[in-house]
């Protein structure tokens, strides 16, 4: 029997696109061999790149000024391309510190520039988020993380900058809901959360910004220009990553789009939620109601011996990945794209069950 992946990355892949990866792995449409041994410059491989490219520009409905790129280094290399890239003038760039990942990447950039945080949640144990942003003085852009995979909160409304270029870190909340990308100067987001396996990091970039690399940067691999220029084919791209980032956004498409993946996105999440808030404080989300994340559900109970109890029962009844970051403790479900709202409705009536019994 399959199991209910509550992992928070890698996470979860639709079962549709694990059948179609199997049934191509050996001999990919019958070309004699698997498209992971054939060249990057094939035909056969350009065609899948092209059309992840395009149904990322699909779903999103990007403006024509808009790059997309998919490059290697996980997001965590971002934390170091962004200020490399977009840093000009006084080098000076704002970064909302809303938890783990936002921390990691405001610390890389304070190596390269003048990273100021305009907002650190640590008074509030990063469990809300700014109702409103005060850029500094010369600020290059302003970094946010859409969605903290840790903490479990999310951005619901997006600050305003101006002219500044919002830059957002969306590895764990990309392709969930629609975007107004034309508020984002740039975004990066690690595919192994939301778009399909470890291996490869969807960039999309303004182009005016492209400007910036070329003039700044003195490394050509960590150049987002030339990997725009090259359609990201600049060195060996991660090959099977992106032919499953493919499917997945075919799946998404056929699905009916960002506006129906976020419908059913919200009725998982709710699911859980509903459970936690009924429970009469037997489970407890410490993230502010407004701020909660519809992508990694946290929660709490009176203690740990309680915690390692769910989290053991839950794995034997077909659950698994629940127990929370180590860095935070608690419980934390993640309830991505490709999980199934009938995991989403397991886990909460399991819940109900567990608190009931004790």
């Amino acid at each position: 029997m399959r199991k209910y992946n509550f992992y928070a990355g890698p996470s979860t892949l639709p079962v549709e696109v694990l059948e179609e990866l199997k049934e191509n792995m050996v001999d990919y449409k019958g070309m004699g061999m698997s498209l992971i041994e054939t060249s990057h410059r094939s035909k056969e491989y350009d065609e899948v790149h092209n059309d992840a490219v395009g149904l990322v520009k699909e779903l999103l409905g990007l403006p024509d000024n808009y790059k997309v790129m998919f490059l290697g280094g996980g997001a965590t290399l971002q934390f170091t391309m962004v200020p490399t890239n977009l840093m000009i003038g006084s080098r000076t760039a704002d970064y909302t510190i809303t938890g783990s990942w936002a921390k990691k990447a405001y610390s890389d950039a304070a190596k390269l520039g003048n990273a100021v945080a305009v907002y650190d949640g640590k008074d509030n144990k990063y469990t809300e988020l700014p109702s409103e942003v005060r850029l500094s003085e010369g600020s290059s852009y302003l970094h946010i993380t859409s969605n903290e995979t840790i903490g479990g909160l999310q951005w619901q409304e997006w600050p305003e900058t101006g002219d500044v270029p919002l830059v957002a870190d969306m590895s764990s909340d990309i392709l969930s809901r629609p975007l107004p990308v034309e508020k984002f100067g740039l975004i990066y987001a690690g595919a192994q959360k939301n778009l399909g396996p470890a291996g490869t990091t969807l960039v999309i970039a303004r182009e005016d910004l492209l400007e910036r690399s070329a003039a700044n940067n003195p490394t050509a691999y960590l150049d987002y220009s030339i990997h725009a220029d090259k359609n990201s084919l600049y060195n060996t791209p991660p090959v099977f990553s992106i032919y499953a980032v493919m499917l997945v956004l075919k799946r998404l498409k056929a699905l009916g789009g960002l506006y129906a993946v976020e419908k059913v996105n919200r009725e998982k999440a709710g699911l859980i939620y509903d459970v936690i808030d009924s429970s009469n404080g037997f489970y407890n989300c410490p993230v502010q109601k407004e701020n909660r994340s519809m992508m990694n559900i946290v929660f709490t109970m009176e203690n740990e011996d309680l915690e390692k109890d769910f989290v053991l029962k839950a794995t034997e009844a077909g659950m698994v990945g629940l127990k929370g970051h180590r860095s935070v403790g608690g419980c934390r479900a993640s309830v991505y794209n490709s999980m199934p709202i009938e995991g989403a409705k397991a886990l909460a009536d399991f819940m109900k069950d567990f608190a009931a019994g004790k």
